[in-house]
C-alpha cells in the first residue's frame, strides 16, 4: 500500500511541475532583464524607468500614539478575556457564575466589535486616524487632526449616537499629529 502512495505522490508532483513548466514556456511576452537585478550599480546611479518624479507622497503612519494606546487596550482585554475564560473552564464556580462570565465575554466583543466599526466611520469622515473608548454609557473619542471645529465635533458626535443607541454622553478631542 506503501508503494502506490508513493507512485501517486510522484505522480502529482511530476504532473504539477509539467503544468506550471509548460505555463511559463508559453506565456506572452516576459520583458524582464534579470541582468539589471544583479549589478554593483549605487541608488543614486540608478534611474527608474516609469516613474513620474514629480507626483511622489510618503507613506509614514502619523499616530504612534494611537498605536501604543491601541496595545495597551488590547492587552488589557486580552487579559480579561483569559480571565473569563478559565472562570467559565473552571470547576469551581457555578452554572450561574460561568453564565455571568460568558455575558461579560459576549459584551466586551460587542464593545470591541463596536468600537472598531466606529473607528472606521470616523475615517471615512476624512481623518486620518480616530480612537474610540467605550465605558457603559460613555464614549471618548479621539481624532488626528490639526485643527476641530463644533460642526465636524457634532457630526462625529452624531455619527456615535446614530451607530450607538445605549451611549449618552460622547466626547470629541483632537489630537494633533506631533509625535
Amino acid at each position: 500500500m506503501k508503494v502506490k502512495r508513493r507512485t501517486v505522490w510522484l505522480l502529482t508532483l511530476f504532473s504539477l511541475a509539467a503544468v506550471i513548466s509548460v505555463y511559463y514556456v508559453f506565456e506572452g511576452n516576459r520583458d524582464v532583464n534579470l541582468t539589471t537585478l544583479f549589478t554593483e550599480d549605487t541608488l543614486e546611479e540608478t534611474s527608474l524607468m516609469g516613474v513620474d518624479g514629480v507626483t511622489s507622497t510618503a507613506t509614514t503612519t502619523e499616530s504612534y500614539l494611537f498605536d501604543e494606546m491601541r496595545m495597551e487596550i488590547s492587552n488589557e482585554r486580552s487579559q480579561l478575556r483569559d480571565q473569563l475564560t478559565q472562570k467559565m473552564a473552571s470547576a469551581e464556580y457555578t452554572a450561574e457564575e460561568k453564565n455571568e462570565a460568558f455575558n461579560e465575554m459576549n459584551a466586551l466583543i460587542k464593545q470591541e466589535s463596536s468600537e472598531a466599526m466606529l473607528e472606521m466611520v470616523i475615517k471615512s469622515l476624512g481623518y486620518s486616524d480616530a480612537l474610540v473608548r467605550i465605558e457603559g454609557e460613555k464614549a471618548q473619542v479621539t481624532v488626528l487632526t490639526d485643527e476641530l471645529t463644533t460642526q465636524q465635533a457634532n457630526e462625529i458626535i452624531f455619527k456615535v449616537r446614530s451607530e450607538l443607541e445605549e451611549v449618552q454622553e460622547v466626547s470629541v478631542n483632537p489630537q494633533t499629529s506631533y509625535y
